[in-house]
């Protein structure tokens, strides 16, 4: 497949499924594998493209972030809003930090996993939409200092792809009470921090093979792709989740996700 249109559909998929749970990594990976795409460098494009994405969500939030960023030095609120986020971000930095090369090496590398936890996962959204607990916290801006930590530590879990990023910290929130929309709001908020810091050791560790052949022009064509098709997806779905709920997520994972496993027991 020409690698410029590989491009294109990784990072379709990439701003398509970044902030909805269904594991944005899981269908990057399984789209790699089902394109053919088996040099080691596309690994890294998966992971770097993803900061086209966030900026979708710093480009939608922009105001409001802008406002908490001057109102740092004087008003608790945006002090204790960037307090919230930064405690949600640190336990993914320990452990991002600390199982690097297993996440890469082993866990990257299994299609199985992928599927057992979109599978997974699917069938504890769907549970999720049944036997939700009634929230307690309607504005993620001003989640208590504790739940914003235990939504971190959820998001731990999405290190295993096909967990997802999104979904561990939406049914995170949603676990400790947060409002569905206000728990998926937060979950774009942390992902700039989380994101950005996965691309930057990603940039780091790969800057000497992003300079060979196209694979800056590519990374450049992912980006953008994943940025344009990011931003519909911030804009559409604060009021999906709010109206229909996490289950049709729920139901895709299950799908993608036993078709997947039906492929690698029977094929």
């Amino acid at each position: 497949m020409n690698s410029f249109l590989a491009a294109i559909i990784l990072g379709l998929v990439e701003g398509l499924t970044e902030f909805i749970p269904v594991s944005s990594t899981g269908h990057l990976l399984l789209t790699k594998m089902a394109l053919g795409l088996t040099d080691p460098s596309w690994d890294s494009f998966i992971v770097l493209i993803q900061l086209g994405a966030i900026l979708a969500v710093v480009a939608l939030y922009f105001t409001r972030l802008w406002k908490v960023l001057i109102g740092l030095p004087t008003d608790p609120a945006a002090r204790r809003f960037a307090l919230s986020v930064l405690i949600a971000f640190l336990p993914a930095v320990f452990l991002g930090f600390l199982l690097y090369d297993f996440i890469k090496t082993v866990l990257f590398g299994s299609p199985e996993i992928i599927c057992w936890s979109l599978l997974i996962g699917g069938f504890a959204l769907l549970a999720l939409d049944r036997w939700s607990p009634a929230p307690r916290h309607d504005d993620a801006m001003q989640l208590p200092l504790k739940t914003a930590l235990g939504v971190g530590l959820m998001q731990c879990l999405s290190m295993i792809p096909g967990v997802s990023r999104s979904g561990a910290t939406i049914v995170g929130g949603v676990l400790l009470g947060v409002d569905k929309r206000a728990a998926a709001e937060f979950s774009f908020f942390l992902a700039i921090p989380t994101m950005m810091g996965a691309f930057a050791k990603d940039f780091w560790e790969s800057r000497e093979s992003l300079m060979v052949g196209d694979n800056l022009p590519l990374l450049a064509v992912g980006f953008v792709v994943s940025f344009l098709s990011g931003l519909v997806v911030v804009k559409v779905l604060l009021d999906f989740v709010s109206k229909r709920g996490l289950s049709p997520f729920g139901w895709w994972r299950i799908v993608v996700g036993g078709l997947g496993l039906g492929w690698i027991y029977f094929a």
